[in-house]
C-alpha cells in the first residue's frame, strides 16, 4: 500500500513536471515570436519612411517583404492583425506611393519644359549665327534625351508600382 501511495506521488510529481515544462517551453516560443515580430518591426520602420520620401524604394522593399512574409508566416499574420492591413505596406501606402510617383513626375516635366524653354529662347537669340544655331540645337537635344530617359524611368517604376497595387 505504501508503495502505491509512493507511485502514485511520484507519478503526480511527474506530471507536474512535465507539465510546468511544457508551459514553459509554450512561454518561450510565444516570447520567441514577439521579440520575432518586433526585429520586423525594427527592420521595416526605416523602410515605411524611405518609401514616403521616394516611392522607387517600395520596389525593393516590397521585395524583402514578401521574403519575410514567406519566412515568418504567423509573426506577420500577428502585425497585420495589429497594423489592420498588410504589415509593412498595405494597399493604401502602395496607393499613395503611386499617386506620389506620378504627381513627382509631373512636376519634374513642368519644371524641365520651363528650363528648356528659357534656355532655348537665350539661345533662339543668336540663332542666325553658326555658333548660335549649334548651341540651340544642342540644347533641344539635350532636352529631348534627359525627357526621354526620365520619361523611360517613370514608366518603368510607374508599371511596377501598378503591378503591386494590382
Amino acid at each position: 500500500m505504501v508503495s502505491l501511495i509512493a507511485a502514485v506521488i511520484v507519478a503526480v510529481a511527474i506530471v507536474s513536471a512535465v507539465a510546468q515544462i511544457v508551459s514553459e517551453l509554450r512561454a518561450a516560443r510565444e516570447e520567441a515570436r514577439r521579440s520575432r515580430a518586433l526585429s520586423l518591426v525594427t527592420l521595416f520602420a526605416p523602410a515605411i519612411a524611405a518609401v514616403q520620401d521616394d516611392p522607387k524604394a517600395l520596389l525593393v522593399w516590397q521585395q524583402l517583404a514578401a521574403t519575410v512574409r514567406k519566412l515568418f508566416p504567423e509573426e506577420c499574420a500577428s502585425l497585420d492583425a495589429a497594423a489592420g492591413s498588410a504589415f509593412p505596406f498595405s494597399p493604401e501606402v502602395i496607393s499613395a506611393a503611386h499617386a506620389r510617383w506620378t504627381t513627382d513626375w509631373l512636376a519634374w516635366e513642368r519644371t524641365h519644359d520651363a528650363t528648356y524653354k528659357m534656355k532655348a529662347a537665350e539661345a533662339g537669340q543668336d540663332v542666325e549665327s553658326p555658333g548660335g544655331r549649334a548651341r540651340f540645337d544642342a540644347i533641344e537635344r539635350e532636352k529631348l534625351d534627359l525627357y526621354q530617359r526620365r520619361y523611360e524611368e517613370y514608366v518603368r517604376v510607374a508599371k511596377a508600382l501598378q503591378k503591386l497595387a494590382g
